[in-house]
């Protein structure tokens, strides 16, 4: 960093420690024990049906476990005696199953509603279970159920304090609302928990019951505290599980899920109308011959009705932005992988033909592998340290990844190996390491790899893969951090070589070397304002950001080294406060540049961002906001603008038991010229609507807009154009069970310049056998 930015950081940092030495929240007493939850094995013939009642002679004998703890928003207290949480675990021949008392004074104003899968947050009533089956605590598996009974699910990684919603597991769970709070019943198949085979760790737990209407509480069995790293820092051994394991251990499951899909499709163009019928059958299979092996197979696989991203915009930029994975296929076995985008990044496997993956879990090792086969149609990204070039992937390519991870106490190390073949045209190989440390509020993870790539590309005359001289490069990178009562902070080191390449994975800038600096001190509980409309801040912070892009030199491109290509110096605050509301402001002192011969820009702007769950009806607002200078990067100047992206969710009950999802999302990028108006504008929109009729049907409307123009602005005699699509669609569901439903939808999309028209009809049968 420069002189001037490092001592404005010294400074900084003098202000945040006076600041907080006197008003620092510290968590009084030592950490406490944290007690185990209790199970009890129950014999086959047992009856024990999922209704959530808790009637069954089994529950009433099973022990009991109360002991909770607030985590949100004042960790560290004991639960409130009126909202008082009981945990029961039955084990039965073939799943976890979990009954749970929660009681509430005022179960009028307890929330929860029929909606989609995974759209359980802490604006509704919940109970959240979080197993993690290997006890390494760097992954778990999780469900959080509403009082209407509506799932979220998917696999947490500790690592990156992530969760990814794409996993759905096949668990049943019923709930019964009394007049004192309400009962529920969840039930885990042990088909669908991995764990290893022998020597295995004791398996981990943690219950957590979101409370919204009681100041947004979220209550967990563990005493987990904001100052603990990832949201299983702290969990609970299961007392009574070693007879199980050794029992269900070498149970095989097969799981066979054929799918037929029929669609008509209408396009209509500058060259005329076609319409074509087709036809396709797909199956999925998953396979596991005992616990600590499990085999997936996808062929054929039909993702058309997959939800289609939501619009993003990066602005006048010219870098890529990565998408979330939706895809059953590729999440399976996600806590395995445990790669960063940079190594493995799905999306690059737009349209498989099929594939093929096996996992394995030991005490001490995992490893997993997969081979996909996709067809031609999809984009090729390729990094430079000032964009990212996009190719059309002209041909079938086969996708290949093999990984394996050792465990240890508080460490792991990783290795592994990446292809993907273009045939005669070129392969591009990856080969990487990898490990992590934990200690005592302390984390560490680095990432090393080698590549060597034969295929190119080519956009004129027309769009090719060809072979060319195979060029190496080399990736590392690595990220610590530091987390105590009074202390927040992260170092992040990132260098790219400008001849690295991964196609299976997400690598967006290349020659370049990236620094950033996070460090939060911590302020503890505050009331701001004036005296009339003073509010209180559960959990203050004050930040300072330094961020540094340079770029190595590359005789091969003519690209000079230590070129800054950004740098960025933000101090800022951030608070936590009543109705689950977070606030962040930080001021940047910015420097950017957008082109190798161009100059280094000034850009300083004001970024600012809000999220709030005010009212059981408006479930979510959330709003991130940049304004200031804005650099154009084709016209290579500097004007006003900003970024502004805002999403509201709305959330409303029905009579007769529907209920109704309305989710609205709009983002604009502008950067503005010097006749008065808008050079460059971006712009998205995105209205979702989704009618519950009962748990298995539902009809999902969504309307989604995205378009970007640039005018004449009066300086850098750029040519003017414009570009805008439109997506509408209807999708009725009706769900059996988890693996079985029937849908039919209808999807028209547009495009402008050029114009285009496309209209499909398509029906779909899922069966699970």
């Amino acid at each position: 960093m420069s002189g001037a930015g490092t001592g404005i950081g010294t400074l900084m940092l003098s202000c945040l420690a006076v600041a907080g030495a006197g008003e620092a929240g510290a968590i009084e007493g030592e950490p406490r024990k944290v007690a185990a939850l209790p199970a009890r094995l129950i014999d086959a013939a047992t009856p024990l049906k999922v209704d959530g009642v808790l009637d069954e002679d089994a529950w009433q004998t099973a022990r009991e476990f109360d002991t909770f703890h607030e985590f949100l928003p004042n960790s560290g207290k004991d639960a409130p005696a009126a909202l008082r949480t009981t945990v029961r675990l039955l084990i039965d021949d073939g799943a976890l199953v979990f009954g749970i008392r929660a009681w509430d004074a005022t179960p009028e104003l307890m929330r929860g509603s029929l909606a989609r899968r995974d759209k359980v947050g802490t604006d509704q009533d919940f109970i959240g279970i979080w197993l993690d089956p290997t006890g390494h605590g760097r992954a778990a598996q999780f469900v959080r159920v509403n009082i209407a009974g509506v799932l979220s699910d998917g696999i947490y990684r500790a690592d990156e304090d992530e969760s990814d919603l794409g996993p759905d597991f096949p668990i049943d769970a019923a709930v019964r609302r009394l007049a004192d709070g309400y009962t529920m019943e969840v039930r885990w198949p042990l088909s669908n928990l991995r764990f290893p085979y022998a020597d295995g760790k004791t398996w981990r737990v943690m219950i957590e019951r979101s409370v919204p209407h009681a100041g947004g509480l979220l209550l967990t069995s563990t005493p987990l505290t904001t100052d603990t790293i990832g949201h299983i820092g702290v969990m609970q051994d299961i007392d009574g599980m070693g007879g199980t394991v050794a029992a269900v251990r070498d149970r095989s499951f097969l799981e066979l899920r054929p799918e037929l899909t029929l669609r008509a499709n209408s396009d209509a163009d500058g060259a005329g109308r076609h319409r074509a019928n087709q036809g396709s059958v797909g199956l999925e299979i998953n396979a596991r011959p005992r616990a600590d092996m499990v085999f997936n197979a996808t062929l054929n696989p039909d993702f058309s009705q997959v939800e289609i991203d939501e619009p993003t915009s990066s602005g006048a930029s010219r870098i890529a932005l990565s998408l979330p994975e939706k895809r059953g296929f590729f999440l399976e076995s996600a806590d395995v992988l445990g790669l960063p985008l940079a190594a493995f990044y799905s999306r690059t496997v737009a349209d498989p033909e099929w594939g093929l993956r096996g996992t394995w879990r030991a005490a001490e090792a995992d490893a997993t592998a997969m081979s996909l086969r996709d067809q031609a149609g999809g984009v090729v990204l390729r990094g430079g340290p000032y964009e990212t070039a996009e190719y059309d992937q002209t041909r079938r390519t086969l996708s290949s990844l093999l990984r394996a991870r050792w465990h240890g106490d508080g460490a792991l190390l990783g290795a592994f190996a990446s292809r993907r073949d273009y045939g005669d045209a070129g392969a591009n190989q990856v080969f990487g390491l990898d490990g992590q440390w934990r200690g005592d509020g302390q984390q560490a993870a680095w990432l090393l790899m080698h590549s060597q790539t034969s295929a190119g590309f080519v956009d004129a005359p027309a769009a090719a893969t060809l072979r060319v001289p195979a060029r190496n490069g080399a990736y590392l990178s690595g990220k610590y951090t530091q987390l105590s009562e009074d202390w927040w902070n992260e170092l992040k080191l990132e260098a790219v070589g400008p001849g690295f390449v991964n196609d299976n994975g997400f690598v967006p800038q290349t020659g370049i070397v990236k620094a950033d600096i996070n460090l939060n001190r911590r302020l503890g509980p505050h009331r701001l304002g004036f005296a009339d409309t003073a509010f209180q801040a559960y959990e203050m912070e004050a930040h300072l950001g330094l961020h540094e892009i340079r770029t190595l030199s590359d005789a091969f491109s003519g690209q000079p080294g230590k070129q800054i290509v950004e740098r960025k110096l933000q101090p800022g605050i951030w608070f936590r406060a009543a109705r689950q509301t977070d606030f962040w402001a930080n001021l940047g002192f910015d420097q950017q540049r957008g082109r190798r011969e161009g100059p280094l820009h000034d850009v300083p702007a004001l970024h600012f961002g809000l999220e709030s769950s005010p009212l059981p009806w408006l479930a979510r607002i959330k709003s991130e906001v940049t304004l200031g200078k804005q650099l154009d990067v084709d016209a290579d100047r500097v004007g006003r603008g900003g970024n502004a992206v805002l999403e509201v969710a709305l959330r409303f009950a029905l009579p007769r038991g529907w209920a109704m999802e309305l989710d609205q999302r709009v983002n604009r990028a502008w950067v503005q010229g010097t006749l008065g108006r808008p050079a460059f504008v971006d712009n998205g929109w995105r209205w979702l609507g989704m009618l519950h009729f009962t748990p298995a049907d539902s009809l999902r409307l969504l309307a989604q807009n995205t378009s970007a123009a640039r005018r004449d602005d009066g300086v850098s005699g750029l040519e003017p154009w414009a570009d805008r699509q439109m997506h509408r669609s209807l999708l009725y569901r009706h769900l059996w069970r988890h693996g079985r439903s029937l849908s039919v939808g209808f999807a028209r999309d547009r495009t402008r310049a050029p114009d285009t028209v496309g209209k499909s009809l398509t029906v779909k049968f899922q069966w699970e056998m």
